[in-house]
């Protein structure tokens, strides 16, 4: 018999189980409704009728009181002729329409006395009715029925409240989902940029597959892996792609649903999924969202609650008690470690941690592929240039841009995706669509067109800032009135050196240096922007260790690191003071070098604001040619870098010219004529200096691209 028989038999057991105790309840009802009914006829008939003796029925016979008599087996009804009253022995007296019953006596004298007094009398005919047939409509009917009902309520509460089948028989069954064989559907060929994660779990799966090796050499595996990562990088689906490559049933189910209304069900619960897990080993279970039942057990995290408590004490005891050698693997994923219970990762249980982070870029690169396997792309789509546009991003992230690239093909009448699309479509996640019924005034479209160019230019003439991608002062969705769009051209690690943190902080600030210094005023356009620069000032003060007044004292601590990425503050009032001195005289010094670049270019920044009124969106390879003197309509690379990283740059120029033969070098330097010795060549000028890129080393933190905005800042804060 294979597993999914198995699964078949145990889950109609669990069905015969569940209606079993629903039968009994009926049963009982039945019979008790049965009781009552007879109960409820007889005080009916105690209160329209009165007993009397046989004598005194005689007796009213011979004093023609009586005008009808129905004579059963059991009793003779009698109706007192009209106007007749009676008295009961208790002082109650009968008046108008009522009844008088007696018990018959095998008195051969009594029709003939009727018949002497004119007293009608009649005996009713009563079919036959079988013992059967009245024990079918009496019982076995209303249970089959009552039955039916009970199993229709419970089957509408369990769609309401997520509750099992069969009533509160069933409230302690786990309802988790489980997926036999290979009906998961997820491989790790549908999981892309996690490759240290799977190479984690490739061990756990050989040992579902051949557990005898480990076994004769005495290794025992972990019972427990747990996931941990920021929101959407793949952890539910990496632990499906671990059962399908298995081939293992796959029981999944999440931390709330072991909790609901009744007390004591979460522990049930626990219990009962271990017990099914056992049933079908090997297998895997899977725990999402660990944390809402994983918490730890004191009030620092919000602990404290009784049966949540019970809950992960249930499941402590399970991962103890269960035999690894049967091949019961327990995955679990949460983004919030620091919550969980110490208990729940120590060795024996959650003894091993695999991180799922966001993806670098061949991850990002081999995601986007995974999602493109659908999708009709055209010739001119470089994944590579999309994959170092959405650094930072995660594959949740990756697969909505291809999602609203694919949309946006079908809006433009085209039957496959461009590069436009997809390079909008990233715009259109981080900055939302444009506003078509925004109507600005010339003064706010002028106010703007500075705000962001301002940005644009000191990211031009900061050498540790990123190239400008695109400036815009189109109104968006998400709240901003324009912005300006950095992107990367490598693909960074995590780390970043002062010069590149203060160089961001200085493009942020670019924006309000160029309302007060052009335009001699202040906006609130500016204060995502002030919030971006204070953040990355503060963490560079607090945890980076980059101020002069603290040096490498640590002033806080990540509270939430693969959700927000915040901290609090470990240190005296008095320091937090400090600190914000320190922090304030970062802002101040990034700020002046910001002012220093608008006032030294101000005219170029008037010929990019002027065309970009007229444009409204330019891209960075158009600001370029205006700063160089050339005509903005000749760029051909509209996405070519802003940065002066070759000698003779032009983003006019295609970004792919052919050699003529592979032997040739092809070169932008002059070369002299050879001079006799001693003698200089006319005209000779000092080698020109090494670009302000080529005489940096960049190194910096893998992070969203960012986009200046008039509004708001489009960017991962530090």
């Amino acid at each position: 018999m294979d597993q999914n028989d198995k699964n078949k038999n145990n889950k109609n057991g669990d069905r015969r189980k569940g209606v079993f105790p629903l039968l009994i309840w009926a049963l009982v009802l039945t019979i008790g409704f049965n009781y009552l009914l007879a109960a409820m006829d007889t005080k009916k008939l105690t209160e329209s009728a009165c007993y009397i003796r046989y004598d005194e029925f005689v007796e009213m016979v011979k004093e023609s009181k009586v005008s009808e008599v129905e004579i059963t087996d059991k009793l003779l009804n009698i109706t007192p002729a009209k106007g007749v009253a009676y008295t009961d022995e208790k002082g109650r007296e009968y008046t108008g329409e009522y009844l008088l019953y007696t018990s018959p006596l095998n008195d051969p004298e009594l029709l003939p006395l009727l018949e002497e007094y004119g007293v009608k009398y009649y005996k009713p005919y009563t079919a036959d009715d079988s013992l059967l047939m009245a024990l079918m409509v009496n019982y076995v009917l209303p249970t089959v029925l009552m039955v039916g009902a009970f199993i229709l309520m419970m089957r509408f509460i369990s769609k309401k409240t997520g509750g099992g089948f069969g009533g509160l028989g069933s409230v302690g069954k786990a309802n988790a989902k489980v997926y036999m064989e290979k009906t998961t559907g997820v491989t790790f060929a549908d999981v892309a940029g996690q490759d240290e994660a799977k190479e984690s779990l490739v061990e756990i799966i050989d040992f579902l597959h051949n557990p005898q090796k480990y076994t004769e050499i005495g290794a025992k595996l972990p019972r427990g892996a747990l996931l941990v990562g920021p929101p959407g990088t793949g952890k539910t689906l990496l632990a499906k792609a671990v059962a399908g490559e298995a081939n293992v049933p796959f029981f999944s189910i999440s931390g709330s649903g072991f909790v609901e209304m009744f007390v004591g069900v979460g522990a049930s619960r626990v219990r009962d999924l271990f017990a099914e897990a056992s049933k079908v080993a090997p297998c895997i279970i899977f725990i999402d969202e660990i944390d809402a039942i994983g918490k730890t057990r004191d009030s620092r995290f919000g602990g404290g609650n009784d049966e949540r408590e019970q809950t992960l004490n249930q499941l402590l005891a399970e991962m103890d008690g269960f035999d690894p050698g049967k091949g019961i693997i327990v995955l679990a994923a949460t983004n919030r470690p620091e919550v969980l219970d110490q208990a729940l990762l120590r060795p024996g249980r959650f003894d091993r941690r695999i991180t799922i982070d966001r993806p670098n870029l061949a991850g990002r690169i081999a995601t986007l592929e995974v999602h493109t396997r659908n999708i009709k792309l055209g010739e001119d789509v470089d994944l590579k240039k999309v994959a170092l546009a959405t650094a930072g991003c995660v594959g949740a992230d990756l697969a909505n841009i291809v999602n609203e690239a694919a949309l946006r093909a079908v809006r433009k009448g085209r039957k496959f995706v461009s590069q436009e699309d997809m390079l909008a479509a990233f715009e259109f996640v981080i900055a939302g669509s444009e506003k078509k019924n925004s109507v600005l005034t010339e003064f706010e479209k002028k106010l703007v067109a500075y705000h962001e160019v301002g940005h644009a230019m000191v990211a031009y003439k900061q050498k540790n800032a990123e190239p400008v991608q695109k400036i815009t002062i189109v109104p968006h969705t998400e709240g901003s009135l324009g912005y300006t769009l950095l992107m990367p051209e490598e693909d960074k690690t995590n780390l970043r050196t002062r010069d590149e943190l203060m160089a961001k902080i200085s493009v942020s600030m670019g924006g309000r240096a160029a309302e007060e210094v052009i335009m001699h005023t202040m906006t609130n356009g500016a204060s995502q922007d002030i919030q971006e620069a204070t953040n990355i000032a503060r963490n560079m003060v607090a945890m980076y260790g980059m101020s002069d007044e603290f040096g490498m004292m640590a002033l806080g601590s990540v509270r939430s690191q693969y959700l927000d990425g915040g901290y609090g503050l470990d240190c005296a009032q008095e320091t937090a003071a400090v600190m914000d001195k320190a922090v304030k005289e970062i802002l101040e010094k990034c700020y002046a070098d910001a002012v220093k670049v608008i006032e030294e270019n101000a005219d170029d920044m008037h010929k990019v604001v002027a065309y970009l009124l007229e444009k409204e969106t330019i891209t960075g390879g158009e600001m370029v040619a205006i700063l160089e003197g050339r005509d903005p309509a000749t760029v051909e690379d509209a996405y070519a870098s802003t940065r002066k990283s070759e000698e003779g740059f032009r983003p006019s120029v295609p970004s792919t010219i052919e050699a003529p033969a592979r032997h040739i070098a092809m070169t932008s330097e002059k070369i002299e004529a050879p001079q006799p010795d001693g003698e200089k060549p006319e005209g000779e000028t000092p080698a020109p200096e090494s670009s302000d890129t080529d005489a940096s080393a960049e190194s910096g933190a893998d992070s969203a691209p960012s986009a200046e905005g008039d509004g708001a800042e489009k960017s991962e804060n530090e």
